[in-house]
């Protein structure tokens, strides 16, 4: 007997999720790999360290063409497809990345990658949100984001593991695991049917339904530039601030960096929850508050010790804030642009941060590498806590014209 459709739509929400949450594993493992390679690739294509972190900074400034691209096919043509197409790319391009035989090849691959890193969020996200049942789109919004932080431990751990005995090489060559995914999706993971209710009929249509919503959609863009000045100006330097600063060797940091990720993966679910009792920018606000006050300690300390416990916490507040962002954003977008619209706004939000690492060396030269980070990241909080405050939410939200009814007990 076939089972109802509302059934089957059940039963296959799961893997939607769990596609999303791994694309977007993979896709951050692949980008911070190269965090944690700055003095080897520096010293490997005979450039400076300078121009090694520019290379995260074309990364991230080439995400929103990914966005566009990716985001008007899933809008178009559906969620799955689109999105078995990007992991297939992102994954050709980081195995590339490891046959790269000089700087200007690579500093070329990782902007092809950043099309790629720009285009999975956005549909991923809008993939995963619009299968969750409503009653469970916090929660699972926060384990969708922490795959950010579960790729950054895996980095981590491969620059731990991998690097010492192998070389920088065979780090992005890990990079063809993702490929599989696509497989997975192929076989598992059901198309949409919020994006079967709502799709538009053309693709100009599409683009003057976000053209309508523009003031929605610039203000989250520049709530999405303030989240990335968060995120990446606590995450891409910091190891390099603690070889500087403090002295800690590659191995140490490589601890450091999977002790501060278990913190941010915690952080993402417990905040993600949170959202659904307290409402999706107070649970954000109470997660920026617990980053304002542990920045003395994680930008000033002087133990050990004490530097991993603030790392821990820092990033618990920060993917704290960051584990509601794909349930906040695909609820206040357009239905027929929800493919578009929160990866869009996402990815130019990282292209308007994009210098982050830059600024933050730059500022190093000026006031020291402990005020940079410090100072750029209490003017990032106050920003993002006026932002949340004068914006608006739509908690709960149905994406379907007519609700699915939950399967018989």
């Amino acid at each position: 007997m076939t089972p109802p459709p509302s059934t089957t739509r059940q039963s296959g929400a799961h893997h939607a999720v769990l596609a999303g949450f791994l694309g977007w594993t993979l896709d951050a493992f692949d980008f911070f790999v190269v965090v944690f390679l700055f003095d080897t690739l520096a010293h490997q294509f005979g450039v400076s360290k300078k121009q090694i972190v520019l290379t995260t900074t074309l990364t991230l400034a080439m995400r929103p063409l990914g966005a566009l691209l990716f985001g008007l096919l899933a809008d178009r043509f559906g969620r799955r497809i689109p999105l078995m197409a990007n992991v297939i790319y992102f994954s050709l391009i980081e195995v590339l990345c490891g046959f790269a035989p000089n700087f200007s090849v690579f500093l070329v691959l990782r902007a092809l990658f950043g099309i790629g890193m720009g285009g999975e969020w956005g549909v991923g996200a809008s993939l995963a949100m619009e299968a969750a049942p409503v009653r469970l789109r916090g929660i699972l919004s926060g384990i969708l984001q922490s795959g950010y932080s579960i790729g950054f431990l895996f980095a981590a751990a491969a620059a731990r593991f991998v690097l010492p005995h192998w070389g920088w090489r065979p780090m992005f060559w890990l990079g063809a695991l993702p490929a599989l995914l696509a497989l997975y999706i192929r076989t598992k993971v059901p198309e949409s049917e919020a994006w079967k209710q709502h799709r538009a009929e053309s693709t100009g249509k599409l683009l003057r339904i976000v053209a309508g919503e523009w003031k929605k959609f610039a203000y989250l863009a520049l709530l999405m530039t303030f989240m990335m000045f968060l995120s990446h100006g606590t995450q891409d330097l910091y190891p390099d601030f603690l070889q500087e600063v403090h002295h800690v060797s590659q191995a140490a940091r490589a601890n450091m960096a999977m002790i501060f990720n278990l913190g941010a993966i915690l952080g993402a679910v417990l905040f993600g929850h949170f959202s659904e009792v307290a409402g999706r920018r107070k649970s954000m606000l109470a997660a920026l508050a617990l980053c304002l006050c542990i920045i003395p300690l994680w930008a000033f300390g002087t133990q050990l010790w004490l530097l991993a416990a603030a790392a821990f916490a820092m990033q618990m507040g920060v993917q704290g804030a960051w584990g509601v962002i794909p349930v906040h954003l695909n609820e206040l977008s357009a239905d027929a642009a929800r493919g578009l619209m929160p990866g869009l706004a996402y990815q130019m939000g990282i292209l308007f941060a994009a210098p982050t690492n830059s600024i933050q060396y730059a500022l190093r030269d000026r006031v020291g590498y402990q005020w940079a980070i410090a100072g750029f990241e209490i003017v990032t909080i106050l920003a993002l806590a006026a932002l949340l405050l004068a914006g608006t939410e739509a908690r709960g939200r149905s994406f379907l014209r007519t609700p699915v009814a939950p399967p018989p007990a």
